[in-house]
């Protein structure tokens, strides 16, 4: 039986069956969940995480492909971190945001030299959705404008603003908190709403949907575009060729600013440390969170650029936030900058992703009837499931619960029965390990999903 340490110090065993009974007593009885229905539930109580692997109470182990929400980029307890979040603790574990810190300082100018050219300054966030919130409210105040357009099959966060941004269901329930946002389609060849037969069909009728957005919507109304560089959660969706590039002539041509959300892409997801670097484009404003210090402390912030900044020279900004830039977060943000140098990670992402995952991805859709696409990019992975490969009808149907979604979770339940955590999202198996992985945990996660997709496969019924 394997031994761990907990928290305190404590010597203790997996298969501590006390100590797992009172983890999910407390759970259940005191600890509301998120986008859940709490009497539906069951959560799996975690005793350990190390590298790319967790364990349960009971010792099971599990590979984890999805670094738990994709914000674990160097993987559970890396020494880098941890050392880094101690020595900051053992010095100055907080400071009010008022006031000048080395550590946030320091991350903020690293930040803005990793960023894009003409970037100044970075404004701390707690997480994901606050620095969407605070990009759209510098936006505002910037163009004196309202409105915010945002594509649909996006996830922008749950607060107000960032939520109505949202282009998918968790939406729905929430209403329209505010009404200043405007969805419109980007491109997605697989399953084009524009009937295109080309990735450049497909880019030029995503744009020409757009300019008419834009147009119908007024210019003049506009203050924002925002779009994730590379869509996350609603299936890794890599932009069609010069189609950022479009979106970023139609905000020059219209006074529009170009918001990148980069909280779940960016720092080394796909091999850079921003997506939209490798499309030649650059934002006015970029949300961030979850890499910049694989959420060992919240942490997120908006990148601003110099005209933005200067709007704020004189008249002050009408926001902040208590914890903003907290220096035990930004000293695990200084310290991956580090590590991504020492350890080579931009540089072993790419490897990675163009020597194993897509490879083996092309294998896999060629074995299993089963997948009607895979596509990505870096450790950033969709395998689409369908019922049938002719029509591209989804394994599942859209937003499927209950019975409708029994084949998706048997799927899912295969693959971590095999000691596999996946990134389950709708009808996509999504590959988004922590980038520390190695080439052989690489391939061997892949085994698993290989094997797991057989029981997609007898839910076929298309033509083989």
């Amino acid at each position: 039986m394997s031994d761990y340490i907990d928290l305190t110090g404590a010597e203790q065993s997996f298969g501590d069956t006390e100590a797992q009974r009172e983890v999910r007593s407390n759970d259940r009885e005191y600890v509301f969940h998120s986008w859940s229905a709490q009497g539906a539930i069951n959560p799996l109580p975690v005793a350990k995480g190390e590298g790319v692997r967790f364990w349960d109470y009971d010792g099971t182990e599990y590979l984890d492909f999805s670094s738990q929400l994709v914000n674990l980029n160097l993987g559970h307890q890396h020494p880098g971190l941890v050392k880094a979040i101690q020595d900051q603790a053992g010095r100055l574990a907080t400071i009010q945001p008022a006031m000048a810190n080395d550590v946030r300082g320091e991350l903020a100018k690293r930040i803005v030299e990793h960023s894009f050219e003409g970037a100044r300054s970075v404004f701390f966030t707690n997480g994901g959705a606050d620095a969407v919130e605070y990009a759209v409210r510098m936006a505002r105040h910037h163009t004196g404008r309202q409105k915010v357009l945002a594509r649909y099959r996006s996830y922008h966060g749950s607060t107000s603003t960032a939520i109505t941004l949202t282009g998918e269901p968790r939406r729905w329930a929430n209403g329209t908190l505010d009404a200043g946002v405007v969805h419109f389609h980007g491109p997605y060849p697989y399953r084009s709403v524009f009937y295109s037969e080309t990735p450049e069909q497909e880019t030029e009728r995503a744009l020409a949907h757009l300019r008419s957005t834009i147009e119908l919507e007024g210019p003049a109304t506009i203050a924002a575009i925002i779009l994730e560089s590379v869509t996350g959660t609603n299936g890794i969706l890599i932009p069609t060729p010069g189609y950022l590039a479009g979106v970023r002539a139609l905000c020059d041509e219209f006074g529009i600013l170009l918001i990148a959300d980069e909280v779940m892409a960016g720092f080394g997801r796909t091999g850079h440390w921003f997506a939209f670097q490798a499309f030649d484009v650059k934002p006015d404003l970029i949300t961030f969170a979850k890499g910049v210090n694989s959420g060992y402390v919240p942490l997120g912030g908006v990148v601003i650029s110099e005209a933005v900044h200067n709007t704020f020279d004189q008249k002050p900004f009408p926001g902040g936030l208590t914890y903003s830039g907290h220096p035990l977060g930004a000293a695990a943000g200084v310290a991956t900058f580090d590590i991504f140098e020492e350890e080579g990670i931009l540089e072993r992402v790419r490897d990675l992703g163009e020597r194993v995952v897509a490879p083996r991805l092309r294998e896999i859709a060629e074995k299993h009837p089963a997948v009607g696409e895979v596509r990505g990019t870096g450790l950033f992975w969709a395998i689409e499931l369908v019922k049938d490969r002719d029509t591209r009808e989804p394994l599942i149907p859209f937003n499927a619960a209950g019975e409708a979604a029994a084949p998706f979770n048997a799927v899912v339940a295969a693959c971590k029965q095999a000691g596999l955590w996946p990134f389950a999202a709708g009808n996509r198996l999504q590959v988004a390990p922590p980038l520390i992985i190695s080439e052989a945990d690489l391939v061997r996660g892949l085994d698993i999903i290989d094997e797991a997709l057989s029981v997609a496969d007898t839910y076929y019924e298309g033509k083989i």
